[in-house]
């Protein structure tokens, strides 16, 4: 019987914690737009209600020339 034992490497979790992190960014950014999504809707609903009277006209339809009056 032999007494001697070879030296157990730890495993290596680099590639797992590289992951979480990937994970928790991905996670983070979501929130983050998720939330400036919900800030706009009142703006958006306030253009859908009355778009002749407001700051935040879609100003596509309109050539450089009337916008410059």
């Amino acid at each position: 019987m032999n007494t001697t034992q070879e030296p157990t490497q730890e495993k290596d979790y680099f590639w797992v914690y590289i992951a979480g992190l990937v994970c928790a960014v991905i996670v983070v950014l979501m929130f983050v737009r998720g939330g400036e999504h919900e800030k706009y809707q009142a703006a958006k609903a306030a253009v859908a209600e009355d778009s002749a009277n407001s700051a935040y006209r879609d100003t596509s339809a309109y050539s450089d020339s009337a916008l410059r009056k």
